[in-house]
């Protein structure tokens, strides 16, 4: 299994790219959210890759963080969606944005995506709302792949010098690791793990730069009994 590639771009497709690795092109599918995130041609890259395997196919798919990888292999679970639909809600949605969608019911989003319809986006739903927990609780923990600048410099190095240096990849934003905590806080004091994700989803989405106290309070006052 090929979980990961260093190496630098040959060439950027419509849906894929191709990563010389020491000599080796590697075709590899990916979203469209972060295939407009890869560097240009020449420079060093970085991403976490699943290998799908049929009778008269392989295809290499690759991600940008964990997190995307992670519920990608979670979506290719859902009955109807295979690798093509589940790349397709990753490329509308985004990692975080698809866990928000999932926590909240709001099939209307997944069906966004191409080729989804409204039966299998709502499957989606009722199959991976359970799931989505625990996948939002590795937000925090999953960081994106970013290229270490050692790392970044050895392949240039080794394989052909880019046009220009890359520059280093973001940093993970601070507010996965606040969904995260904020669920895992309110795990820990007694919701549920669906209630709990319903309620900081809907708070996240509500306050999208709010931190980890903002979100629990605000997520608190949802959960807090009515009337």
């Amino acid at each position: 299994m090929i979980g990961k590639l260093t190496g630098i771009i040959d060439y950027i497709g419509a849906d894929h790219a191709m990563i010389d690795v020491r000599g080796v092109g590697y075709i590899v599918y990916v979203s469209e959210r972060t295939r407009m995130a890869l560097p240009p041609r020449g420079e060093a890259i970085s991403l976490y890759t699943d290998l799908l395997v049929r009778e008269d196919l392989m295809q290499l798919f690759g991600f940008a963080s964990l997190l995307e990888k992670e519920w990608y292999r979670l979506l290719i679970s859902v009955q109807g969606i295979g690798a093509k639909a589940a790349m397709a809600i990753l490329g509308t949605l985004g990692a975080q944005a698809t866990g928000r969608a999932i926590a909240l019911g709001d099939w209307s989003a997944i069906k966004a995506a191409p080729g989804v319809g409204p039966k299998t986006a709502q499957r989606v739903i009722m199959e991976l709302k359970d799931k989505a927990p625990a996948a939002m609780e590795l937000g925090g923990s999953l960081a994106e792949a970013v290229l270490d600048t050692s790392e970044r410099d050895e392949v240039i190095e080794n394989d052909r010098p880019p046009a220009r240096k890359a520059a280093p990849k973001a940093a993970p934003t601070a507010h996965a690791n606040a969904e995260a905590e904020a669920l895992s806080a309110l795990q820990n004091l007694g919701y549920s793990p669906t209630d709990a994700l319903g309620a900081v989803a809907q708070s996240a989405q509500d306050a999208p730069d709010a931190d980890t106290s903002t979100l629990i309070r605000a997520a608190l006052k949802l959960l807090a009994p009515k009337g």
